[in-house]
């Protein structure tokens, strides 16, 4: 890029920011409320709406497991760590499966870590299917629908698929046994076969507790136009680029490393959320998945989302309107981010962040301890009680099988 552009870029910039600065643009926004339909969702009450019936299985496939490894309950897969919690002591909970609406099988299929503190999923599916073939030895509930009045969480990458790189994913296909149960997850990809349709997109875990004592005045100015950490490459399982994040971040990286407007890198700094609240616009690009816990970060600090990831399905979408708080930019668009997201009016920003400063939309994506009304423990309950009734063709009849207990890889089928 020729210096000319440079200083054309910069004089953009710092032009840019102190017009929104005229405007009042900062942290002190007031809130706007979520109009129509989204908003009444967002705002739902689950309670009394639907009864869950909590199996009771043994530890090893629970609390064993996190006493083995305490990491679990901080990755970005922990939610459905905190969902069992949630459950055992929330009011939609019964103990008389007879009345139930839904039944929760309690499966820490994420809980498996390497020293570096990465998921392995490859336990994941013989753990759940030990889990099942337990259900439905113990109790009728499974076997009379097969698991379709059944839910899951499942926050692996790529689902029910249970493998980190997509190519596997897609090649081994939601685990059999889930294939008429409603799956919890975070991984959303319209027409992919690791998303089922009916299943309930959830945002990833991020600790409510660490974000909040990072938080700075709210007067604080936004004086980071785009702000980004994180890989661009991800040389040792990718090592001749272009397969990790489909070249989307590679491509953020060659075009604007330089660029004035782009505050990026790989380095990950202690003051990271406090850089976060004082930028404008904040990326959230695909990774080996389309997701990432930024998304959560993003909103919670009131920083715009600029979302890359093409065909993406983002969490509670029917609640939160992502096309209004966020920026979606096609993944092959990349090279025009700068062209792109200085073209948004400060108008449109001011909108934007009115929104993103609205409590509930930041509740809805967090899982808080204890709860709160409308976190993201009742957005699920939501989506689950929205499902209801239940169709009485979900039913099986005397003697009838849907699902193949056989399929899938044989190394699946071993005990586990």
């Amino acid at each position: 890029m020729g210096m000319w552009k440079l200083r054309f870029l910069g004089f953009l910039c710092a032009y840019f920011l102190f017009t929104i600065g005229a405007v009042e643009l900062g942290r002190n926004q007031p809130t706007e409320r979520i109009s129509g339909s989204a908003g009444d969702v967002l705002e739902d009450d689950p309670v009394g709406r639907l009864k869950v019936f909590v199996y009771e299985l043994p530890s090893k496939y629970n609390k064993k497991i996190l006493q083995k490894d305490p990491r679990c309950l901080n990755h970005m897969f922990a939610a459905e760590i905190f969902m069992h919690r949630f459950l055992l002591s929330s009011p939609v909970r019964t103990l008389n499966p007879e009345e139930a609406d839904w039944f929760y099988t309690p499966v820490y299929t994420t809980c498996d870590l390497t020293p570096n503190g990465l998921p392995l999923p490859f336990k994941s599916p013989r753990m759940m299917r030990s889990a099942i073939q337990l259900i439905s030895s113990n109790w009728p509930y499974w076997n009379r629908t097969e698991g379709a009045d059944h839910f899951f969480v499942v926050p692996h990458d790529f689902g029910a698929c249970f493998h980190y790189q997509e190519e596997k994913a897609i090649e081994r296909g939601i685990l059999q046994l889930l294939r008429r149960a409603t799956l919890v997850q975070t991984f959303g990809q319209r027409n992919h076969v690791c998303l089922k349709e009916g299943s309930i997109t959830i945002p990833p875990y991020a600790p409510p507790q660490k974000m909040h004592t990072h938080l700075i005045p709210d007067k604080t100015p936004r004086s980071i136009f785009v702000y980004f950490r994180g890989l661009f490459y991800d040389v040792g399982n990718d090592p001749e680029g272009g397969y990790y994040a489909r070249g989307a971040r590679a491509a953020v990286w060659e075009n604007f490393k330089d660029n004035p407007l782009f505050d990026i890198s790989t380095e990950h700094p202690t003051t990271y959320y406090e850089d976060m609240q004082r930028a404008v616009f904040c990326l959230c690009p695909l990774g080996w998945a389309p997701w990432s816990p930024r998304l959560v970060e993003a909103v919670i600090f009131g920083c715009i989302p600029v979302i890359i990831a093409d065909d993406i399905v983002l969490p509670f979408a029917d609640a939160i309107p992502w096309e209004e708080i966020g920026v979606f930019v096609a993944e092959e668009e990349v090279p025009k981010l700068d062209t792109i997201l200085t073209s948004i009016s400060p108008e449109v920003i001011l909108r934007k962040q009115r929104l993103l400063a609205n409590p509930s939309m930041k509740q809805a994506m967090l899982f808080p301890q204890p709860a709160q009304p409308g976190d993201a423990f009742h957005q699920v309950l939501n989506g689950l009680a929205r499902k209801l009734p239940h169709d009485n063709t979900m039913f099986l009849k005397p003697g009838e099988k849907i699902l193949n207990w056989t399929a899938g890889p044989v190394a699946d089928l071993k005990p586990w």
